[in-house]
Order: C-alpha cells, then sequence, then structure tokens
C-alpha cells in the first residue's frame, strides 16, 4: 500500500517486500479477519483498520486544478462582460454580447475587465463550496483531490466545480460532514454577494415580459425574501441584478442542485447520514418527481436531472460500517441543509419565451 495514503486496510492488499511475495498455505478453517462482533465505533478498531497519515495529493493534480481553474476564469469573463454589458443596457441576458465577447481575448482583452466582478465572485463562492468538501474530507482523513473546475462557453461561463473521493466514508459522521459542508460553506458566501446585488438592483418595468426578454430568470425564495425588505411593493419580476448579484444567483441554483435530497448530491449523502431509508426512497421518487417537473414546462432541464438520478440508483454505494445516529448538532445542521436548499431552489429557474426575437 502506498504509505503516502489513508487507505482503509480491510480488504485491501498491503505492499510486502520483494522476497516475501511467496503466499503461505492456508489453513483448512480459517478465522474470519473481521470478528461479528467488532464495534465500528470503538477507535481501537479505527487504528487497526484506517492507516492513520494524511494523503497529499500530487503535483501533476495542482496543476491539472490549476489549468482548469484559469481556463474556468476565462470563459468566466466572457459571461460577466455581457452581463454587465446587458446590466448597462436594462437587459437580463445578451447572447449577442455574449458571442462577441470571446472576441475581445485577442482584439481588446482589457475589454474583459468589466467581467471580473461576476467572474470572481461565481468563482471565490464555488472554490468556498469545493474548499468545504475538501477539508472535511482531510478531517476525516479521506484521500481526495484538489478542487476541479469545469470551462464550459454558456451563459455561466462554467458547469461548476467538484473534487474526486477516492475512500469510502465509513462513518454516517464522516458521510454528513462530507456532503453538508460544500453547500453551506458555499450559502454563507453567497448570501452577501446577493445581498449586495439586490441593493444595487435597477428597476426595469417589463424585464420578465416574454414579449421584450432573451431570457427570463427564476427568482429563489431568499431573493424574494431580500426584495421584499429592500424593494417594497416592487415586483421581483421587475428588479435586475448587477453582474455580482448574478452570479450570487447561479451560485444559489448550483447549491440547490447539488441539495436535491437523492443518490450521491450532496443532499443525499446528508439524507442518507440522517435516515438511510428516507433516502432510499426519495432516490425512487424524486427523479421522477424532477421529470414531471419537465412533463410541466417548468424548466426542460428538470429531463437531465431526473434521468441523471436515475442513472445514479444502479451505481454501487459503498457501505456505512458504523451506523452510529448523528448527534444533535449535525442533526440541526441536517435541518440548516434542508432550509438552505428551500431558500434556494426553483422550479422554473430558467426560462426561454418562445416570442423572443
Amino acid at each position: 500500500m502506498n504509505q503516502s495514503n489513508y487507505a482503509v486496510l480491510w480488504g485491501a492488499p498491503q505492499i510486502r517486500p520483494a522476497d516475501d511475495f511467496v503466499t503461505p498455505p492456508r489453513p483448512e478453517n480459517p478465522s474470519p479477519s473481521i470478528p461479528v462482533t467488532f464495534d465500528w465505533r470503538t477507535a481501537a478498531l479505527r487504528e487497526q483498520y484506517y492507516e492513520p497519515v494524511l494523503h497529499r495529493p500530487s503535483v501533476k493534480s495542482l496543476v491539472l486544478a490549476v489549468t482548469l481553474f484559469l481556463l474556468t476564469l476565462c470563459t468566466c469573463l466572457v459571461a460577466g462582460t455581457q452581463f454587465a454589458v446587458a446590466y448597462a443596457h436594462d437587459q437580463a441576458v445578451s447572447v449577442d454580447e455574449f458571442l462577441q465577447a470571446f472576441v475581445l481575448f485577442y482584439k481588446n482583452p482589457t475589454g474583459l475587465a468589466s467581467g471580473l466582478p461576476f467572474a470572481a465572485t461565481l468563482l471565490g463562492i464555488l472554490l468556498a463550496h469545493e474548499l468545504g468538501h475538501f477539508f472535511a474530507c482531510r478531517y476525516h482523513r479521506l484521500r481526495a483531490s484538489y478542487p476541479f473546475f469545469i470551462p464550459f462557453p454558456n451563459l455561466a461561463g462554467t458547469f461548476g466545480a467538484f473534487i474526486l473521493i477516492r475512500s469510502p466514508m465509513r462513518t454516517n459522521r464522516a458521510l454528513f460532514d462530507v456532503g453538508a459542508s460544500g453547500p453551506l460553506v458555499g450559502f454563507v458566501f453567497a448570501v452577501p454577494a446577493l445581498v449586495y446585488g439586490v441593493l444595487h438592483a435597477k428597476l426595469v418595468p417589463g424585464l420578465a415580459s416574454p414579449a421584450h426578454a432573451e431570457l427570463i430568470y427564476g427568482t429563489p425564495l431568499l431573493m424574494r425574501l431580500l426584495e421584499a425588505v429592500v424593494h417594497p411593493g416592487i415586483s421581483p419580476d421587475a428588479l435586475l441584478l448587477p453582474p455580482i448579484g448574478r452570479a450570487a444567483w447561479v451560485a444559489l441554483f448550483v447549491t440547490s442542485l447539488n441539495l436535491v435530497p437523492a443518490g450521491q448530491l450532496d443532499g443525499g449523502h446528508v439524507l442518507r447520514a440522517l435516515n438511510p431509508r428516507a433516502h432510499r426512497y426519495l432516490s425512487l421518487l424524486l427523479p421522477v418527481g424532477l421529470i414531471v417537473l419537465g412533463l410541466l414546462h417548468f424548466w426542460e432541464g428538470w429531463y437531465v436531472w431526473g434521468m441523471l438520478l436515475l442513472g445514479m440508483g444502479f451505481l454501487r454505494i459503498a457501505p456505512v460500517y458504523d451506523p452510529t445516529a448523528l448527534d444533535a448538532k449535525r442533526r440541526f445542521g441536517a435541518f440548516l441543509a434542508l432550509v438552505v436548499f428551500l431558500l434556494c431552489f426553483m422550479p422554473s429557474p430558467i426560462v426561454i419565451p418562445s416570442t423572443s426575437p
């Protein structure tokens, strides 16, 4: 076994010296390697079956993570430039400006500076989200990669980020901490940006009118609550967020998707740590519910998410060998995760009017 890894020794081969590869004959009635009466909650067991050496990701993975981050910064600068121009012209989005912004990379790179507020805000929130997962893995001595960002030339500039966890989560506490840490930390970073966005939002009558808008963004519950306090009596559909506020909106949308309590999403990990039976049932029911939302024309993207969650149901999930119930603090954390999900979730996050020009 590579001594730099924090690996589970149960069922895993160990590297021995080169002159020690001759396997001795097995006894006729071998005793089980793991007694049935073992208590997975004891410290002695953890010391016996875990190698307490924290894994450090390789330099190659660090180079890959930095490269993907820089590429994502470029695509987010393009998206941010488009949002800045659209905000200046009282528009929610400008597809033409988005396509033209790519030309600025070789014609006028300084022209992308207006996209920096959006890019820095969104990447900062996503990085906080992934580092929440990363440090939770470090705390529980799980082998995890650095955060990898996904650059993509869409209106957000990215498909988010992820980390690879190569160690099984053997305890309910680890399962919960790793699942809940990312969305909760990311939400904490997103709220100030959203507050700034609401404070600096423009009143644009007819902003969400299908006759004039190229794209209509939904309004999460948290944003409605903030706008009711800051802009009382004004419809949230008539308020245009600046680029920083739009970056917070994207972060809330990503958070809501991650907190769907099903499959191997962050919300699924939280629910499984809290109640495995509820997780099993909701992992079957929620994908169907999301597909129904697509059929009801809330958002076509629910088809994709519903099918992805159904596909996750065929993946093998590593067992949790320490089923100790979560303590009171973690149960409260699970409640907070549910509240965050409800505050961020939008049945119709994005609408493309059929009558748009």
